[in-house]
């Protein structure tokens, strides 16, 4: 309730009044681009032109959205993950002529509230939905196929696939267990699920050519110079664990494990 007190609703009518205070602007308006299009020529007509202008569209490319915008350097994408009051990532999705500072700037009021700003480039689907989809579509696709039942799915990423990557990022869980693993395995299930679908991208095969293989190697997609390869490991396993006695999973080892 304190917090409701806070939030303002404003009719149309008073919308002039309101823009021209407003400093950071987030655009939430239906996924066409004729409704951003009408959204965007009322905030130009109104707002400082020293505010910052987002959309939080979750489907349209911010290069597409700019070319609405009177000094498109101060826009860019901001896109919000559901529930948006509890996940702390928040996609900022910027465009060639995006001033720096208006980046930085809104990256730090991001932060201020408590959120997890990451950044990328004009591509579609942000960084989550990109990899969230491809993952989604193959459970659908192995429910339809019979290859498991969405019960057994679900058991399998909660306390599998998610509890991993809760412990490591995608990135870093290639090159933990090795840009060669995710190679190979790349070619078998290219070969006997779908060649489109698995076949592994060419920095993959550059990796390998020039041994950059990960963690094991010392370079891969990080770089791993100077770098206390077992306590990292360790921070990893401590990281995995926590996560394994939050859902609820973890045993004590027996006395003769213990000694």
């Amino acid at each position: 309730p304190a917090i409701a007190q806070r939030v303002q609703l404003v009719r149309a009518d008073a919308a002039p009044q309101a823009l021209a205070a407003a400093e950071l602007v987030f655009e939430g308006v239906p996924e066409t681009l004729e409704a951003k299009r009408e959204a965007f020529a009322h905030i130009n007509a109104h707002c400082p032109a020293d505010a910052i202008l987002t959309s939080t569209t979750s489907s349209i490319l911010v290069t597409q959205i700019a070319q609405f915008v009177e000094r498109p350097e101060r826009f860019l994408n901001i896109h919000w993950l559901n529930p948006a009051y509890v996940i702390p990532v928040v996609e900022l999705s910027h465009h060639d002529g995006t001033d720096p500072a208006v980046l930085a700037r809104a990256k730090a009021v991001l932060e201020d509230i408590g959120k997890l700003p990451v950044v990328c480039g004009p591509t579609p689907g942000y960084i989550v939905p990109r990899l969230q989809a491809l993952v989604m579509n193959e459970a659908a696709r192995m429910i339809e196929e019979g290859a498991a039942t969405a019960e057994e799915i679900d058991k399998a990423t909660r306390y599998g696939l998610g509890l991993r990557f809760a412990a490591l990022g995608v990135v870093e869980f290639i090159d933990f267990g090795g840009a060669d693993i995710l190679h190979h395995a790349s070619r078998e299930m290219s070969g006997s699920i779908d060649a489109a679908r698995y076949q592994a991208p060419a920095i993959l095969g550059r990796m390998m050519e020039e041994g950059r293989l990960g963690l094991k190697t010392g370079s891969g997609f990080y770089d791993y110079t100077g770098r206390d390869v077992a306590a990292y490991r360790g921070d990893v396993l401590l990281r995995t664990l926590g996560m394994l006695k939050h859902a609820g999973l973890w045993r004590a080892p027996a006395q003769a494990t213990r000694e």
